[in-house]
Formats: structure tokens, C-alpha cells, sequence
């Protein structure tokens, strides 16, 4: 391969395998509220506290250790409202060791790129493949310095691990944080309170299949009724029998709704968590549930009627639509996208764009999309790309596992899969194979069109450039087919491409010289830009 590093193969992304709807509870009386903020409040300090012991025990959880919280639990709530709690536990802390060993690899690399600089002379050039010496001593002075803060973060960070310890904040790292900028982020104490408790509140509870629509705890009616099991502790608040509460307000989810529906008459489990909007002071509750495991068509079913090639960027989708054969189709489609501003700001824009994206692809009648399989977790170290903060912000905020989840979500619901693809050189194969041929007076092509092309080449199994060289000894069969050319069963293959001009009539010229007649256009450079040229039978090469 010449030094390139060696392509992982194309596979089709597994469809999700759940299920999130949300609504709002409108027309809540004050006491309606005031039960809410009181189950709130008081399930989140056993949440608190259950998550204290948890970190406690480190590695030294077991069966056991759960049961006993579990039945401490119990007694300050409801056996179910129990289990809730120490399961949402038990994924909090699940996540905060992964996020653990995901610091514990970045700070490796970190350490990896300074000792690698340090080890050069001052001012030695860097390759393509690694970088250089420092440019002065005063650099690599203040780069040794950072290694050994870097190494020990590092040693601290793996003795965390290794001894099981983790740190989590429940209400979020961030929004406390903020209690310390409240200038900077606009927010008066008693704001910032209200947030911070709203977010440490504990309203949730898990699915059970076979009971009574889906949930104990937490029980909705086909007609929209929401009604809430109360903790011992609060029993007293309940205005119905069995220690329950029944809200004033109706549900009725507009999305997904005969899903929903179904499931909770067939009484199969669905959870329900129910929090507050402190900015909006709306209060919402979101239902979810698990889908089968859905399995995925096989790669050749999902090439089998071309493939639409997506090439991800900070403001936009690039997308090409390409026939099973590798070739493109009509024009190239551009999905922008703003990243500024909020998260919901942000999600709203990126929702935005699939949605076109995959209208689009419906519309064209294609069975796939192919996207990148992008992961920037080793790419956004400040050693790897030193000075280039622009470009190191620019990879942090592209949210591209998010992305493809959602992509991927979105899809499986208009019957559509998505091929994931290596993203090694398809920037820089699509712009030295494709950009210039297709670039016309009418068609303007970007790298970032010329890059969908090589992507969507890659996931139908094509290679990235146009085509093979001849066969050898002639243009005959003699040597066989080129490598990447039309199958034998396919109609047309080997017929002749119409002219893009009139052909003068054979025989001697006006003077005396006879001429040689004109040949059709056999390359993409000369197709004019209006003609359908990707359906022509000659162009069905690689």
C-alpha cells in the first residue's frame, strides 16, 4: 500500500434498539406541582445517597452489597421505586469508569506526542505522519514542563481506576460549576438553586411487563391519565386509593402515539421520568421502551440500488447519489447545519438536516446512505495539533457519535440503512479522482462533493478512482474484463455511447483530404454537464 494504512472493511450500522417520546403535562394545579417537587426532592436524596454508597464500595460491589441498599430503600419508598433507584446508580457509575479509562487514553497520547517533540532537536521539521522539534528552547522547556503535569494526571488517574475510585456529581459537573461564574452565566443565586435541585430531583421509574399498562409506578391510561405511586414518606399527599396520586393533566404523545398505545394495552413494560423545565417552568414526561433486536440487511441488499455518499462537515452534509456501479448521478446536494448557540439550538439544526437528508434518499429510491465512521476521541489533543485551536475546536464540536446515532435512528424509520465506511483518504482521493472530472461550467465541485462520491464508492465496494488501466496487448476481451467493470448479465454493457455533436458524413473533405470521423466522448471530463451522462452503459466502469 505504499506506507497507507490498511482500510477496515464497510459494514452496515445495527438499527437502534429503543424507543423515546416526550410530551407535555399541561393544566397542572399548584397542588399538583407541590407533589411533584415533594416526590422530586425526596427520591433524589435517596438517589444522592444511594450513589454515595455505590462509589463506596468500588470494586468491592457484589450481589450482596446491592440487595442491602435495595432494602434500605424500601423502607423510605416502595420496593419498585427501589429498584429504579439503584439501577439509574449503577449506570452512573458505569459510565463515570468509562469516562475514567477514555481520560486515562487521551492523557496517554498526550504523553506519547510531548516525548516524541522533546526527543527531537530543537527546530528539526516534522513529516505528513508525525511532527517535528520544538521551534525554540523556551518551548521545550515550558513542553517539559506540561509532560510532567501530564504524567502525573496520569498516575493519579490510573491509581483512581485501579482502585475503583470515581467522581460524579449528580446535577452535572458543569452546572456546579456555574455556582462559581453566576456573573458570567446571567444568573442570580436563587436561579442557579432552582436548576441545581431540579436537576438532582428523582421522578423515574422502570418498565414492568405484565402489569397494569406497563408501569406501576408511574401509570399512564390509554386515555392520557397520568397517576404517580407515592413513597411511604408521602403517602399522606395521595388522592386516591392505594397510596397514588392522579395528576389533572392528560397526556397524549403525537408522536408515536399507536406505538405507544399498543404497548401499554398489551401491557408491556414502558418507563416513564417526568422532570421540570426551569427555564420554560413546564413540567414533561418522557416515555421509553425497548425494541427488538432489529437484524440488519446484508451488505449486498443495501448496494443493490446505489447508494447515497455523505461526507460530514463543521456547517454541512456533502451528499452524492451513486448507481451500484459507482457512478454519479445528477447533481451534487448540500444539508447545512448551524453548531452555534444552545444544545437544543444545535439539535434542532442537526435534526433538521436528516430529515432532508433522508427525504432526499426516499425520494431517489435508494436502499443505503453511506457515512464515515468517524471517532475524533485521539484527535483532539492539544500535543497532537499544538497551536491549530481553531481546527482542534472545530473537531470537538462536530458531534459525530450523536450523529450517527440519530442518523441511524432516523433512518431505520423510512426503511432506509446506513453503511459505515473507513474515512481514510476520502477527502483527498475524492478531490484528486472526481473533483476536477465533474467540475463543469454549469456544476461547481468542492472537495466536500468530491469526497460523498469516494465515500459512497467505498461503501458499495468499488475502489475510489474512476477506473483501471486497459487491459494489456488491446482494447479487446483477449486479457479479460477491466477489474472493476460491469458485470456479464448486465444490458447495454457493451453497447456504443450516442454523439454530443453531429457527425459529419464520411468520405473525402472539400479538399481532396478525407477526414476522420468524430468520436463519441468516452470520459467524464468531456460529458457535457446537462447530459444524464452517469446512466450511459460505457460509463458503468469504476
Amino acid at each position: 500500500m505504499g506506507g497507507l494504512r490498511e482500510l477496515a472493511a464497510s459494514f452496515v450500522a445495527p438499527g437502534p434498539c429503543g424507543v423515546a417520546v416526550r410530551d407535555r403535562l399541561k393544566h397542572l394545579t399548584a397542588q399538583d406541582d407541590m407533589v411533584l417537587r415533594a416526590v422530586g426532592a425526596h427520591q433524589g436524596a435517596l438517589a444522592s445517597g444511594d450513589l454515595k454508597a455505590r462509589c463506596a464500595d468500588g470494586l468491592e460491589h457484589g450481589a450482596d452489597t446491592w440487595a442491602s441498599r435495595k432494602r434500605e430503600l424500601t423502607a423510605l419508598s416502595s420496593s419498585r421505586i427501589a429498584g429504579a433507584i439503584t439501577k439509574a446508580t449503577h449506570d452512573q457509575w458505569a459510565l463515570a469508569r468509562r469516562c475514567q479509562v477514555a481520560h486515562i487514553q487521551n492523557l496517554a497520547a498526550g504523553i506519547k506526542t510531548l516525548r516524541h517533540r522533546l526527543s527531537l532537536p530543537v527546530g528539526e521539521k516534522g513529516t505528513k505522519r508525525a511532527a517535528g522539534g520544538y521551534r525554540s528552547k523556551g518551548e521545550w522547556f515550558r513542553k517539559s514542563r506540561r509532560l510532567a503535569a501530564l504524567e502525573a494526571r496520569h498516575t493519579a488517574a490510573v491509581a483512581d481506576w485501579q482502585a475503583g475510585r470515581v467522581r460524579v456529581v449528580r446535577g452535572g459537573k458543569r452546572l456546579l460549576n456555574t455556582r462559581h461564574h453566576l456573573t458570567e452565566a446571567r444568573l442570580t443565586e436563587d436561579e442557579w438553586r432552582q436548576r441545581w435541585e431540579a436537576e438532582r430531583w428523582f421522578i423515574a421509574a422502570d418498565g414492568e411487563s405484565g402489569k397494569r399498562f406497563g408501569n406501576e409506578t408511574i401509570r399512564v391510561t390509554p386515555d392520557g391519565e397520568v397517576s404517580i405511586k407515592l413513597p411511604a414518606p408521602l403517602a399522606h399527599l395521595a388522592n386516591t386509593s392505594h397510596g397514588r396520586y392522579t395528576l389533572s393533566a392528560r397526556i397524549g404523545f403525537a408522536h408515536r402515539g399507536a406505538e405507544w398505545a399498543d404497548r401499554i394495552a398489551a401491557n408491556r413494560a414502558v418507563a416513564y421520568r417526568i422532570h421540570l423545565d426551569v427555564d420554560r417552568g413546564r413540567w414533561y414526561l418522557t416515555a421509553s421502551w425497548q425494541r427488538p433486536v432489529v437484524q440488519t440487511i446484508p451488505l449486498e441488499t443495501a448496494r443493490a440500488r446505489g447508494m447515497i455518499g455523505v461526507d460530514t462537515n463543521a456547517d454541512h452534509f456533502a451528499a452524492y447519489r451513486l448507481d451500484r456501479h459507482g457512478n454519479p448521478v445528477g447533481e451534487p446536494h448540500r444539508f447545512g447545519y448551524d453548531l452555534s448557540g444552545s444544545a437544543g439550538h444545535r439539535d434542532a439544526q442537526i435534526r433538521h438536516a436528516l430529515t432532508r437528508l433522508i427525504n432526499w434518499a426516499v425520494r431517489v429510491g435508494v436502499a443505503a446512505i453511506g457515512i464515515e465512521d468517524l471517532d475524533f476521541t485521539a484527535e483532539k489533543t492539544r500535543e497532537k495539533h499544538g497551536r491549530r485551536k481553531r481546527f482542534r475546536q472545530l473537531i470537538s464540536g462536530m458531534p459525530t457519535g450523536k450523529l450517527k446515532a440519530r442518523l441511524v435512528s432516523m433512518a431505520a424509520e423510512h426503511g432506509l440503512s446506513v453503511v459505515a465506511v473507513d474515512p481514510a483518504y476520502t477527502s483527498l482521493w475524492g478531490a484528486q479522482h472526481w473533483q476536477k472530472p465533474l467540475t463543469t461550467p454549469h456544476r461547481r465541485m468542492s472537495r466536500h462533493d468530491a469526497a460523498g462520491i469516494a465515500i459512497g464508492r467505498r461503501a458499495l465496494g468499488h475502489p475510489v478512482r474512476r477506473r483501471t488501466a486497459p487491459p494489456p496487448h488491446d482494447r479487446s476481451d483477449r486479457a479479460g474484463h477491466r477489474t472493476v467493470q460491469a458485470g456479464p448479465g448486465d444490458r447495454g454493457r457493451e453497447g456504443t455511447r450516442p454523439p454530443t455533436t453531429d457527425r459529419p458524413p464520411e468520405g473525402p473533405s472539400p479538399g481532396g483530404k478525407r477526414t476522420r470521423e468524430a468520436s463519441a466522448s468516452n470520459t467524464v471530463r468531456d460529458a457535457p454537464g446537462t447530459q444524464q451522462w452517469a446512466h450511459d452503459s460505457l460509463m458503468r466502469t469504476g
